[in-house]
């Protein structure tokens, strides 16, 4: 059984054993890496971290107990100002063990390096950073999220185009329409003030009797301009020679002839009555003065 027989005698004499980790200890902090056997390595970690811990507390015991380990003034400077800042907010873990894959040609054994975080020599530390934040990257530019994101884009794009597309409707008329709906209310205040002047003869005309009205006043109303008989007289028209289109003529004249007289005759019935209907509206009122 082997009870309480913690650690690697590593073939030699205790005190052996102690003086080469103090000399390992100090080499290490000195220059940042050795090399040595693979067992020696995983020895040296106990005491090397340990030591490093009593540089971060800094006081006055912790130099006492790190000089009793410690050989050399220059790896107590490496200790207490340098190390001690680098591994401030780390808890363990300060160095790292390399297999080298040779062995020693003597009696074949493993090889090592033993290396302190952060240290001149320490290269692995910059590549785990550089493939860590190349692997983060790669992740970002997944081939998914690009074209998940460029149909996000498009279909933002088609939205904002369509809201564009639509608030020129909903917008307010620009100075050119304000100035034409002005001019149409315009228009329209002084259509109305005319149908106010008008409206008190239609008034009349509409209250008089039938019998009162002359017949020749539907006439009036009936009546159709010239304009829209000779349109219409074009329309039946056949399409005719020119001896055909001279007789027609000649036709025609009689006709318009009388559309012509009795246009003048209904414009001076019409005339009459207007005046009688103004006389009308003045005779209540001399009546009333008398």
């Amino acid at each position: 059984m082997r009870h309480l027989k913690a650690g690697n005698r590593l073939g030699v004499t205790t005190s052996h054993r102690r003086a080469m980790m103090r000399n390992m200890v100090t080499s290490i902090l000195e220059h940042g890496q050795i090399t040595c056997t693979l067992a020696r390595a995983k020895e040296v970690r106990k005491p090397l971290e340990k030591m490093i811990s009593w540089g971060k507390q800094g006081s006055l015991h912790a130099r006492r107990q790190a000089l009793s380990f410690v050989k050399s003034k220059e790896a107590m400077i490496q200790l207490f100002e340098e190390l001690s800042e680098r591994y401030k907010d780390r808890q363990g873990g300060y160095c790292r063990i390399i297999k080298l894959g040779k062995n020693r040609l003597g009696d074949n054994s493993e090889m090592a390096i033993v290396q302190l975080l952060g240290s001149e020599t320490d290269r692995l530390s910059e590549l785990k950073s550089q493939s860590g934040k190349k692997k983060k990257a790669k992740k970002k530019e997944s081939p998914v999220l690009k074209e998940v994101s460029e149909e996000m884009l498009t279909e933002n794009s088609s939205s904002e185009n369509n809201d564009e597309s639509v608030k020129p409707t909903d917008t307010e008329p620009t100075l050119a329409e304000g100035e034409e709906v002005e001019t149409k209310k315009e228009i329209s205040q002084v259509e109305n003030e005319t149908s106010k002047e008008e409206s008190p003869v239609e008034s009349v005309q509409i209250e008089q009797p039938a019998a009162k009205q002359n017949p020749d006043e539907n006439i009036q109303t009936e009546t159709v301009p010239e304009e829209q008989l000779d349109a219409d007289t074009k329309k039946e028209e056949p399409v005719t020679t020119e001896t055909d289109s001279a007789e027609d003529e000649t036709k025609t004249e009689p006709v318009k002839e009388e559309l012509q007289a009795d246009s003048t005759a209904v414009q001076e019935e019409t005339k009459i009555t207007s005046e009688k209907v103004m006389t009308e509206e003045k005779d209540p009122e001399t009546k009333t003065k008398d």
